[in-house]
This record gives C-alpha cells, sequence and structure tokens, in this order.
C-alpha cells in the first residue's frame, strides 16, 4: 500500500504563519507603548535597527555574498522596507492597530486584483471599496478616524505594494539572504529618522529590553516562522491565511493597547479580510506575499 500522506508539515506551516501575524503585531502593539518615550519614528528605529544587527549577526549573509546581483530591486526592497515601516507607526499614533493594518492591507489587495481581469474580481474590489468607505473618515462623526492616521496607513499600503514587488525580484537574486540585507538598508531609513526625532533617548539602556522585544517579535521571529511556512504552504493557502491579519492586529489592539473597535469599524475589517481572501482564492497566479518588513 502506498503510504499515507503525512498532515504533519502543513499543520506545522500553519501553526507557524499563525503564531508570525501574532508576534508580528503583537511587536506593533509594544511599539505603540514606546510612543511617549521616543516617538514613532524612534520605535521604527528600534525595531529596524536592532533587528538588522540580530539578523546579520545570526545570518551572516556577507559568507554567501554574490558578485552579481539586482541591486536595484535589493535597494528598492529595503528602501521599502524602511518607509513602509515609518509610515505605519506613524499612523498608529492616531489609529487603532487593527484599522491600520487593514488599511495598509490594501497594497497586496491591489496587486492580487489588478493581476486579474474576470468577473469575479470586481466583486472583491466592490467588497473592499465598501470596508474602505466605512473606515475612512469621510462621515463626519465625532468619532471619525484621524484623516492624517489614515492615509499614513494607506501610504504604508503602497510600501506593502512596492515591497512585493521589488521583493520577488530580490528574493530571485539573493535567495534567504535578501530578508537580512533588506532590513539592514531599511535601518538606514528608519535608525537617522528615530535619532531625528528622540536624539540621545534612543540610546536609554532602561528602553533597550523593550527595543529588543520590538526588533525580535516585529522582524527576527515573525521572518524565521515565515520561512517555514513559505517552504510547506502552497502560495494560494498562504496568502489566504495573510488575510486574517487585520483581525489579529485588532485583537492585539484590544489585548495590549484597550483600543476597542466599534462594531461597524469591525464590520469594516472582515469587508477588507474577505476581499483579500477572496482574491486571493480566485487569483490565476496567486502569489505569497511575505509579511510586511
Amino acid at each position: 500500500m502506498p503510504p499515507r500522506p503525512s498532515f504533519a508539515p502543513l499543520l506545522l506551516a500553519v501553526c507557524a504563519l499563525l503564531v508570525s501575524m501574532a508576534s508580528y503585531q503583537c511587536g506593533a502593539a509594544i511599539a505603540k507603548q514606546l510612543f511617549p518615550l521616543v516617538g514613532a519614528q524612534g520605535a521604527t528605529a528600534f525595531r529596524l535597527g536592532l533587528g538588522a544587527l540580530i539578523m546579520l549577526l545570526v545570518r551572516r549573509p556577507w559568507r554567501t555574498a554574490r558578485s552579481s546581483g539586482d541591486w536595484r530591486a535589493l535597494w528598492g526592497y529595503g528602501l521599502s522596507i524602511g518607509a513602509m515601516n515609518l509610515v505605519f507607526y506613524m499612523s498608529l499614533r492616531t489609529i487603532p492597530l487593527g484599522i491600520a493594518v487593514a488599511l495598509e492591507f490594501t497594497g497586496p489587495l491591489a496587486i492580487a486584483l489588478f493581476s486579474s481581469r474576470r468577473a469575479l474580481d470586481f466583486a472583491w474590489i466592490a467588497l473592499a471599496v465598501i470596508g474602505l468607505l466605512l473606515l475612512l473618515p469621510l462621515r463626519g462623526e465625532a468619532h471619525a478616524l484621524d484623516p492624517t492616521g489614515v492615509m499614513y496607513a494607506l501610504a504604508a499600503g503602497v510600501g506593502w505594494a512596492l515591497y512585493i514587488l521589488f521583493g520577488q525580484k530580490a528574493g530571485t537574486a539573493y535567495g534567504s539572504d535578501a530578508v537580512t540585507l533588506g532590513i539592514a538598508i531599511g535601518a538606514l531609513v528608519a535608525v537617522p529618522a528615530g535619532v531625528a526625532h528622540a536624539g540621545t533617548a534612543l540610546f536609554s539602556p532602561a528602553l533597550l529590553p523593550l527595543g529588543l522585544g520590538v526588533a525580535f517579535l516585529s522582524s527576527v521571529l515573525p521572518y524565521s516562522l515565515e520561512m517555514v511556512a513559505l517552504t510547506r504552504l502552497p502560495a494560494r493557502s498562504f496568502s489566504v491565511l495573510l488575510s486574517l491579519e487585520p483581525a489579529i492586529a485588532a485583537l492585539a489592539g484590544a489585548t495590549f493597547l484597550g483600543e476597542r473597535l466599534s462594531a461597524l469599524q469591525w464590520l469594516a475589517v472582515a469587508a477588507i479580510i474577505a476581499a483579500s481572501a477572496g482574491a486571493a482564492l480566485s487569483a490565476r497566479r496567486p502569489m505569497a506575499e511575505p509579511l510586511p518588513g
């Protein structure tokens, strides 16, 4: 008899991706607690600066340095990581974590939708637009979202889309070293911005444990677990599971930051999740998007 297929690798991959997303959002929640001390810029510097140091020491990409490669794609990938994380953390100053992630998710959602022209895709576009209209501060309500925070989150979505597009090319050229090198390049954006805003407070020994926590939870651990998932999950399954991230972010915000979403906001987040999952399922060439940088 032929051997029975084992579901252990698939289960491991699913668990790894779920833990990875939870880790990323918990790291963002911790980073938001650093805002009163070093600002969003300083928190970004902690995440990418310390994350780059850890990844460089662990991965040591110079051992497999390549004399030829797509340097423009690598630098585009790294700079998009730096800019994306900076504007995403800037959005967290004034809007809840779950909503910021939902708005940021418009980047990979747009890539998935623009890659196909079937009639069903227009339904996912409509659902995503409904979700955005429910979230955007267009209704003049007293508790409407801060427009500046919304714009920062949407800018992070643009950064995420560029991260995916450049990341595909960089990954082809540099393999697994692309992530480490990309984070290091991203740190060149984040660290100067953090130093310019927070000054010497960024080097306070008392903040180092929190900074290391942000770097580990938001960069080192998620990327390591993501690689486990990417090597064991079909791309479509990976993309659909990734659609859960706005909900995980909302739960992390409620648990660690006391952020509560209204029923209408939960409905909007659910619409964006459904649009993202639907677009991933119906894509002719499903693409596994890495977690945001």
